[in-house]
């Protein structure tokens, strides 16, 4: 694991929870990756550390947990990575790391949603890293792709595998075409923006949902969805965001917005 992660820059009390205030909130939290509740203490002070946006010791807490705590460690790592590592190199190498534990945890637990999803997500977001068109060309994609299906597939209401999944579909029809990304690589325009609606759907109070969609959009077609996408970015940044993650989503889209 790095060391020195930086701090999530916007502490707030209201992320804080404690064991029966996260068993309370767990449902609408893990809306978006059907994580079942945490039974084992150590697992659960993981989980407490990741909504409170302290992910390097939830992290830390859910290796240290054992098996019950991989997933809490992926998404901890994934989600500090994608947000607040600055050093791209660095941000690589965790990605790596995430996709390495979760290709394990699948052999372990063939079952478990989250072991093929956040491998789809730490391995997506390594191909952004080092160029869509070259992650393609290695094979990531299709990896990615099944990855997200399983994940739907073991749990049909994960509405972040159906966010991940459009935006494959999206980045793929961008970088190579539609003719190309349909007959090679499986993509669809259609299928993209059936994969979001369904997303938002399941996830209606969701900032991420917005603004994965918006982006999509503009892959997909360009100047003509812009003043879609800067709709969908402003409903985002209007989100009340329950915990560190959905924090970092609505600041993202703030951020959009000024751009």
């Amino acid at each position: 694991m790095a060391k020195g992660w930086a701090k999530f820059p916007y502490a707030d009390r209201k992320y804080v929870h404690t064991a029966a205030t996260l068993k309370k909130a767990w449902s609408r939290l893990h809306r978006g990756d059907q994580e079942p509740p945490p039974k084992e203490a150590a697992v659960i002070e993981a989980w407490i550390a990741f909504h409170a946006g302290d992910f390097e010791q939830a992290a830390k807490a859910g290796l240290a947990a054992g098996a019950a705590g991989v997933t809490a460690a992926n998404k901890a790592t994934a989600i500090y990575a994608n947000y607040l590592e600055e050093n791209e190199k660095r941000k690589l190498a965790l990605f790596e790391e995430v996709a390495a534990r979760a290709e394990k945890q699948q052999a372990a637990e063939p079952g478990n949603a989250n072991a093929f999803y956040w491998q789809a997500y730490a391995l997506g977001r390594y191909a952004q890293g080092i160029s869509i068109a070259k992650a393609l060309a290695q094979g990531i994609g299709g990896k990615v792709k099944s990855a997200l299906e399983t994940t739907i597939r073991l749990a049909p209401k994960h509405a972040d595998a159906h966010i991940a999944l459009a935006a494959y579909h999206a980045e793929v029809i961008d970088k190579v075409g539609s003719m190309i990304g349909g007959l090679t690589y499986g993509a669809k325009k259609e299928t993209a923006l059936k994969l979001y609606d369904t997303a938002l759907k399941l996830m209606p109070e969701s900032a991420i949902a917005r603004i994965e969609y918006a982006n999509g959009l503009v892959l997909l077609e360009g100047k003509k969805a812009l003043s879609r996408a800067e709709k969908m970015y402003a409903e985002a940044a209007a989100c009340q965001p329950l915990d560190a993650m959905e924090r970092l989503d609505v600041e993202l889209a703030k951020t959009e917005l000024e751009d």
